[in-house]
């Protein structure tokens, strides 16, 4: 029977409680009826079908039996009495495991072994042991190093503090920027606990999605959100609009891309107008300007506001270029790539140091210019 697998393999405790909670549900619930699994109480006795099994006219003695060590009622009692019934948390784990797209025995079998996806810079692991299904979480990144390595947690409130800061010790205003540090991983997890480390690393994440597969997802477009500000993020609402969107084009060009954020942007400039910019790739949707998009878009509103000057330099070709190249890389994050050997690149340091020895006065004005021609 290729839903029978061995009690070691299920765990004795789990498998009877498992059919202790199938008799009970039958018994007092009317049936059941879930992914492949029937079973329901007749006057003749019980019935009892899977894709492999169909008994009728079953004592209870014959139904424990024949229900003992099935994988599809293991997979009955996970869902309905182990696994978090808050409706975004139970579709994340089903998500987890591809139970849309695999039958019960393929997910069993993928289990043994770990069934892993990805949650932005999150390598999610499914798999099943004596206990029922355990989880592991780690870096993306890190996926092939051994746990051994790697600083092991068991307790979810660790991933808040993992999400304080990057690799380099930096605070991180945002907790979907694609600066999540390295080297820990969580093992041996339960269903919640699972799921609450996961949302103290991308907090809101799960249920976002949820919301936005159930087409429920409540977008608040830039316009609409901007309206609402009050206090020091009022500034935004003064913002030029004779621009039509282009400005918040470029905020969304700046911050809201994969580079810069592992969500997918689903806002706009309002209802009905667009940003002509990439939404982004990623797997959980970004419902509106954040805290960061809106501290920068304050800033750029203060330098947006002033009058333009024409300045005028003196710059070889070469010169020109290597300005360029460095404003792409600092843009691209790109600096710390380019090693002290690297002369020939336009970001290389020694050539950036050079560049402002030749180029800047004493105060730091580039070619001699002062920003204030009244200087």
């Amino acid at each position: 029977m290729a839903s029978f697998i061995p009690p070691a393999a299920l765990g004795s405790d789990m498998t009877a409680t498992a059919v202790d909670a199938l008799l009970e549900a039958v018994d007092d619930g009317g049936g059941v009826a879930f992914d492949g699994l029937e079973a329901s109480a007749a006057e003749d006795g019980y019935a009892f079908s899977t894709p492999d099994t169909d008994e009728r006219g079953l004592s209870d003695a014959d139904l424990r039996s024949v229900a003992a060590n099935d994988i599809y009622v293991d997979n009955w009692y996970f869902w309905h009495a182990v696994a978090p019934q808050n409706d975004a948390e139970w579709a994340f784990l089903r998500w987890l495991e591809g139970a849309d797209e695999r039958t019960v025995e393929e997910r069993y079998e993928a289990l043994r072994e770990g069934y892993s996806r990805s949650w932005g810079q999150l390598r999610l692991t499914a798999h099943r042991d004596d206990d029922g299904r355990r989880y592991e979480l780690r870096h993306a990144d890190d996926a092939d190093r051994d746990r051994e390595a790697l600083q092991s947690h068991d307790d979810s409130a660790a991933a808040r503090e993992i999400a304080k800061f990057d690799d380099r010790d930096r605070y991180r205003p945002l907790k979907t920027a694609p600066t999540l540090q390295r080297g820990w991983v969580f093992t041996d997890l339960s269903a919640p606990v699972f799921v609450r480390a996961v949302d103290f690393l991308y907090p809101a994440t799960v249920a976002n999605w949820y919301r936005e597969r159930e087409g429920d997802l409540d977008v608040t477009h830039w316009t609409e959100h901007t309206e609402r500000q009050t206090g020091i993020f009022g500034l935004v609402k003064t913002w030029n609009r004779g621009e039509g969107h282009d400005h918040v084009d470029r905020v969304a060009e700046a911050c809201c891309v994969d580079s810069q954020c592992v969500k997918r942007r689903e806002w706009d400039y309002d209802e009905d107008t667009d940003l002509d910019v990439p939404r982004g790739e990623g797997e959980f949707p970004c419902r509106e300007p954040c805290s960061v998009v809106l501290t920068a878009a304050r800033q750029w509103t203060k330098l947006e506001s002033e009058e333009p000057r024409t300045y005028e330099f003196e710059l070889t070709p070469s010169e020109k270029e290597q300005l360029e190249d460095i404003v792409d890389a600092v843009a691209d994050g790109e600096v710390e790539a380019i090693r002290e050997a690297d002369v020939y690149e336009g970001a290389n340091q020694y050539r950036a140091r050079y560049f402002r020895a030749k180029l800047f006065d004493e105060d730091g004005n580039l070619c001699g210019v002062p920003t204030d021609p009244e200087e």
